[in-house]
């Protein structure tokens, strides 16, 4: 369809797309915090729930389109690689919340859990690769646990939320959830839900043009499926977090922006179920190469970094953010350098 188009209306072609899936997650982000408030969800839940999975959508349409093209490599790096981008995206929000180091800030057990669930998704990708290469009607056995792990963690995520066993240590920095709607708490959630499924819709079709025009570039261009997967496809679709990351630290909204970011990446690890199942060669996690397996253990190296800045929750670092901001820049910028230049 975008193969033969010329290289300008190309680009234009990507434009739009990123550009209609970036404003749509800004009018989502809002939306979000009102839902959180009128369902009593909570911020953390809401960004990791409604807001993650929503703004991760484009990202999954891009990996499964490369699944079922039979591009195994692309598919893996453009989920790989997104949690990457958007895990690198905290730091970058450290770096405009002025006040405190936003980890400090952002004290909530049910990010911290999260965390930890992250951590052992993404390992599960590795085990699978250090296994033998299997698949029942196509699919990977691990791919199945990986799924059913997800889900678990959802539930024992929202028990947390709901029934904390401990709570971290109030200081004069730490920002708490508070709802914004309680001027007309009674109101219903149905109007922002429905114009939140309208965004998502918009969303996803950004997500499928994107991945097109990515395999295009391919194509056309020669680059290999993990440095477009994994810096090129993978930031674009997670442009979204960047902004309602943003978004959300400037409005005072710290929970839902760790939660956005790290329940975000729990979402993006459904990704590669998707794209196993998509995949109709065999496993995917054995149709991959080296770089697509450095990218999940960037993915990985930088989640334990925040986990333990979420723990740690220094007031002060470095230029006035945490010594985790300044640690996942460079694992980031460190790993992008190897793809483009390895």
């Amino acid at each position: 369809m975008f193969e033969n188009l010329p290289v300008p209306i190309l680009f234009g072609v990507f434009f739009v797309a990123c550009m209609a899936v970036v404003l749509s997650s800004i009018k989502a982000t809002r939306l979000a915090d009102i839902i959180a408030d009128r369902t009593k969800m909570g911020e953390a839940m809401a960004g990791g729930l409604i807001l993650g999975g929503a703004t991760s959508l484009a990202g999954v349409v891009v990996s499964v389109d490369a699944a079922l093209g039979g591009d195994a490599s692309f598919a893996f790096s453009n989920a790989v690689g997104g949690i990457a981008a958007q895990t690198l995206f905290l730091a970058l929000a450290d770096t405009i919340y002025k006040k405190v180091n936003l980890e400090h800030a952002a004290a909530e057990p049910t990010n911290l859990f999260q965390g930890v669930m992250l951590i052992v998704l993404l390992s599960m990708p590795l085990c699978a690769l250090a296994g033998p290469d299997v698949a029942y009607f196509g699919v990977h056995p691990i791919s199945v646990i990986l799924f059913l792990a997800y889900l678990y963690g959802v539930g024992v995520s929202s028990n947390v939320a709901e029934n904390p066993m401990w709570k971290p240590v109030q200081t004069s920095d730490t920002r708490e959830d508070e709802p914004e709607d309680d001027a007309e708490p009674d109101k219903s959630a149905r109007g922002p839900i429905l114009r939140f499924v309208g965004l998502v819709a918009i969303m996803g079709a950004g997500g499928w043009v994107i991945s097109q025009v990515g395999g295009t570039f391919i194509t056309r261009f020669g680059l290999t499926s993990s440095l477009v997967g994994s810096l090129i496809t993978a930031v674009v679709t997670s442009l979204p977090e960047l902004v309602t990351t943003l978004v959300a630290v400037r409005r005072g909204a710290l929970q839902l922006a760790v939660g956005g970011i790290i329940g975000g990446n729990t979402f993006d690890t459904l990704f590669l179920v998707a794209s196993d199942v998509a995949y109709r060669d065999g496993s995917l996690y054995h149709a991959i190469g080296t770089s697509d397996l450095y990218w999940l253990g960037t993915g990985i190296l930088m989640t334990s970094v925040l986990l333990a800045g979420l723990i740690a929750r220094q007031r002060r670092g470095p230029g006035g953010i945490g010594v985790e901001s300044v640690a996942m820049l460079a694992i980031y910028l460190t790993a992008a350098f190897f793809e483009v230049f390895g």
